[in-house]
């Protein structure tokens, strides 16, 4: 069934209210939900997991330095209504885990280990059972980064990719003082969008399939498939919705929410971005551009000026397909504005050149300088299993820096895709990038660079935590592991990769 396009209003997403303030600490409760959201005017509702019930989930809206307390409770029915494959993770040493477990991640947050999410602190409804790594039920944020757009999603050993898909993710706001200084777009003019696929069934129901196109016999059923790109993209919930702006500049952070799809996002009718900021904040300067490029969890800020396009429809359309060309019946399109609203008042936001100071990691003392590589081999079923430096989840911890250390890493991507890099606790800055060539590589195990080493481009000049690390390339990250030590992990965040098997613990471990 083909959907009308631009049919439904952009849903803003509700802020999340707190159950009490005292002494500059918030305390939360958010409960994860089974619940029914119509997605489109033409379809049924579609039953999904929703943290309070909703999707996506409530913003979270913090301040800089403010300490937040949530308690994450899990209510949702003991059987997975998506299909798990218990042959990843799932019988270690002999034992079963549940079909649904759950642990909440705070993606950009620098969090104590024990409020990181890490896989297997997971715990099931009303915390019957628990993870080996379980601690605690309450988690704290204490926010002492600068302010970004951060976002919240489930991150449960082996079946993150399912939760996620399920509907388990949601915008994370923390602001600075020192931004309101710039006079950027703000109130309702400050606009979160959460960008994903998804598969919907004729029914409305949520499509994840049980194994690939063509099983073997021998494939366990169901059985991991080593990617998923939907053919509904979503914004904020809804199937490509509308949005009526006034001809004025609005401030949009962008967040690709996607298991597997990255998006390259362009406005139709040629108009520029004004991207001011990235994962961890505000960019140094800003960058104007007529297309930006997300892979998943990458999140992008940026300022769109409607002033000079009063009463045009302007398409936010997308022009990286998912192993093909882009289709316009499909994901060729995102969303809609439409620039009919009439303006409130005169629009006195700036579009400042110059947004914040940024250190050069490359003049800190560099303790440690890593290189990894992006690997793959096969399991028992002869499926694929892309891996960290030729490592499993359960391998002993290769990657330990030293509390308050600054490392670079140099990744190197001999795979034949992009894979989103994303390291839990830390911001980094990429360094460069350069390419080699993959073909003798993959025959002799060698690296021959084929060019020079290429400094990022501006839109990558700022904090990230989750990069694109290109086939062919070497890219070199560098981070200050801090401000806390203890187990964390890092991670491809293509999710049916990081649940099998492209993700490793790390140790952040305390000075000698």
């Amino acid at each position: 069934m083909a959907l009308e396009k631009f049919a439904d209003e952009l849903p803003i997403i509700e802020t999340l209210k707190p159950q009490k303030t005292s002494n500059g600490s918030t305390y939360y409760e958010v409960t994860m939900k089974e619940c029914f959201h119509k997605l489109h005017r033409d379809l049924p509702p579609t039953r999904l997991w929703g943290y309070n019930g909703l999707f996506p989930g409530p913003t979270i809206d913090v301040n800089q330095d403010e300490n937040v307390y949530i308690k994450w409770m899990n209510d949702l029915p003991d059987k997975h209504f998506l299909p798990v494959d218990h042959t990843i993770h799932h019988s270690e040493g002999g034992h079963q885990e549940p079909d649904v477990k759950t642990v909440v991640h705070l993606h950009g947050g620098a969090t104590p280990p024990d409020s990181d999410g890490y896989p297997e602190a997971w715990f099931t409804r009303d915390f019957k059972e628990k993870g080996p790594y379980f601690e605690k039920e309450v988690y704290h944020y204490p926010n002492k980064q600068r302010g970004a757009l951060l976002w919240y999603h489930d991150h449960a050993m082996a079946i993150t990719r399912l939760n996620v898909y399920a509907g388990l993710a949601g915008m994370y706001i923390i602001r600075e003082r020192k931004e309101k200084q710039l006079k950027l777009p703000a109130g309702e003019y400050d606009v979160p969008l959460m960008i994903m696929d998804r598969t919907l069934n004729d029914d409305g129901s949520l499509f994840y399939p049980s194994g690939p196109d063509n099983p073997s016999e021998t494939l366990p059923n169901p059985s991991i498939v080593p990617f998923l790109c939907g053919n509904t993209i979503l914004v904020n919930g809804k199937a490509w919705p509308y949005m009526e702006v006034e001809p004025r500049t609005y401030r949009f952070r962008i967040l690709n929410a996607s298991n597997t799809r990255t998006f390259s996002l362009s406005l139709n009718n040629g108009g520029r971005f004004i991207q001011i900021g990235s994962d961890g904040g505000l960019l140094p300067r800003s960058v104007k551009t007529q297309s930006i490029s997300l892979a998943p969890a990458e999140r992008y800020d940026v300022l769109i000026d409607f002033s000079a396009f009063d009463g045009e429809h302007i398409i936010l359309t997308n022009g990286t397909g998912c192993g093909g060309d882009v289709n316009p019946d499909t994901d060729a399109n995102v969303m809609q504005f439409r620039v009919t609203k009439p303006l409130k008042g005169e629009d006195t936001s700036r579009k400042p050149k110059y947004l914040s100071a940024m250190p050069d990691m490359t003049s800190k003392r560099i303790h440690n300088i890593r290189t990894l590589k992006l690997t793959n081999t096969q399991d028992k079923y002869g499926r694929p299993v892309l891996t960290l430096n030729n490592k499993r989840w359960h391998d002993p911890v290769t990657e330990a820096p030293r509390l308050g250390s600054t490392e670079i890493w140099s990744i190197i991507n001999p795979t034949r895709g992009t894979h989103p890099i994303h390291l839990h606790l830390v911001s980094f800055q990429v360094l460069d990038r350069r390419p080699f060539d993959l073909e003798r590589y993959n025959k002799f195990g060698d690296i021959v660079y084929t060019g020079p080493a290429v400094p990022p481009p501006p839109s990558e000049k700022g904090w990230k935590d989750t990069v694109q690390a290109h086939s062919g390339e070497v890219i070199r990250i560098a981070a200050t592991f801090a401000p806390y030590s203890g187990r964390y992990v890092w991670h491809c965040h293509i999710l049916e990769h990081e649940d099998y098997d492209m993700m490793r613990p790390m140790d952040v471990t305390e000075k000698q």
